[in-house]
């Protein structure tokens, strides 16, 4: 595993994906975040869009929030994650395919960030929290799923006439590998009421079943996966930041997910409190985010908690000077591996120098190269939409996303070839099982 190519206490401030991949690869041990997509929430979704003062207010748009590299990259590799954000947008609409598009190649940085004892927990509302389950499960595979968490707030008022009360989010919460994740028990003292009903004797607390005593744990009962947590609106924790959490909530996600000195990272910090969580439970930390004030709130929640000032005090861990805010990505020291493994190669080639086509720019370039033929059995479509673009030599095997690596070809050979056969090995079957055109005419 190699080693974090940045400093503990570091704020990056700037579109998150950009500082994702400049991270080593399996350098942190838990990701804790809660990415936006509540109603009337403004978010900026990159650089771009907020210097063009685009907002998110619940309202993602395909043409404007997804960039073309992102659907390159998720088709190319990922074409599972791909199948998903299509879903998405057939069973929604494009607001929710254009979010889980811009979530995916961030997932898929993280996952590469994170240990192989590692872990994420991502906060979402109900209006999202379904469809990234379904992303979840093919970004990080259905078998690191560990639960979903239910949060229980008891903060909203009203009467709703057409349905319940709105009282609680969902965490997922999955797992790097399967089985090897960092778990540490939590426990809560067992409620009064319920110890009023035991009976003691020296060895402690029990209760009787058929003349048998059953002693309980004295430290307390396990947590499940229901978690009764309010911030007030009175608490001194508050900020002002609208969709703020209470630093319970995250205490008890690093508490269990990590060990004293572990790396913890945040990739949409907000308002700070995973970094000031993982800070009071000496752990390492690294946030990302866009706004402008995220710098002078984890200062000032910092300060406020004791844990830092603007100079050296007997009661202070550390001064602000200790923070490393930073504007530039880091630079990778791993390699620069993918680490992805759906790829699974064996062995890495580098790509030729030079200016990267898009799909689209591949597509047509193959299309003036070949006319609307497919190069797996060589039948003319009049309809140029028959045709897809594909590998030569699958990614699998190590082959490249470069145009010198690319085919076009129709529905049909596309899924025989799939990730099984090189071009020539396509054309080969389809010799034998008689699909090349000029055995048909």
């Amino acid at each position: 595993m190699a080693s974090p190519n940045f400093e503990n206490r570091t704020l990056f401030h700037g579109d998150n994906l950009e500082f994702l991949r400049g991270m080593n690869s399996e350098s942190v041990h838990l990701i804790a975040t809660d990415p936006p997509f509540n109603k009337g929430r403004d978010f900026h979704a990159t650089p771009d869009s907020l210097a063009a003062g685009a907002k998110f207010q619940g309202r993602w748009r395909w043409d404007d929030d997804v960039e073309g590299e992102w659907v390159d990259q998720i088709t190319d590799d990922w074409p599972h994650v791909m199948n998903v954000i299509n879903g998405s947008k057939d069973s929604y609409g494009e607001d929710m395919g254009a979010f889980l598009c811009f979530m995916a190649v961030r997932l898929l940085a993280m996952r590469r960030v994170l240990r192989e004892d590692g872990s994420i927990y991502l906060h979402c509302d109900p209006t999202a929290s379904h469809y990234l389950k379904e992303l979840m499960d093919a970004i990080f595979g259905k078998r690191n799923f560990r639960n979903e968490i239910v949060w229980y707030y008891q903060t909203s008022s009203g009467k709703p006439k057409k349905h319940f009360i709105k009282n609680s989010d969902t965490i997922l919460f999955y797992s790097k590998v399967p089985k090897k994740n960092i778990f540490n028990v939590q426990k809560e003292p067992w409620p009064e009421s319920t110890l009023r009903k035991w009976q003691k004797d020296s060895k402690g607390v029990y209760r009787t079943n058929n003349g048998k005593k059953y002693y309980i744990d004295p430290e307390g009962k396990m947590i499940d996966n229901v978690w009764e947590m309010t911030l007030s609106s009175r608490s001194q924790e508050r900020t002002g930041y609208p969709t703020q959490k209470p630093l319970a909530l995250y205490e008890r996600m690093i508490a269990a997910s990590t060990n004293p000195g572990d790396w913890v990272l945040d990739p949409f910090a907000g308002c700070a409190t995973t970094c000031v969580a993982a800070e009071r439970l000496g752990r390492q930390w690294v946030g990302i985010d866009l706004w402008d004030k995220a710098h002078d709130v984890v200062l000032d929640r910092l300060e406020e908690e004791g844990l830092a000032g603007p100079d050296r005090a007997a009661d202070r861990l550390f001064t602000f000077g200790d923070i490393t805010y930073a504007t530039e990505p880091p630079d990778r020291t791993d390699g620069g591996g993918e680490a992805a493994p759906y790829l699974q190669v064996t062995e890495r080639y580098a790509e030729p120098e030079g200016p990267r086509m898009s799909r689209a720019e591949m597509y047509e370039h193959l299309l003036r190269q070949h006319g609307q033929r497919c190069q797996g059995c060589d039948r003319t479509f009049d309809d140029p939409r028959y045709l897809e673009l594909d590998h030569n030599t699958p990614r699998t095997d190590g082959g490249l996303n470069h145009i010198t690596n690319r085919v076009l070809l129709c529905g049909p050979c596309n899924r025989l070839k799939a990730h099984r056969y090189t071009l020539s090995g396509l054309r080969e079957q389809n010799r034998k099982l008689g699909y090349m055109a000029n055995m048909l005419s």
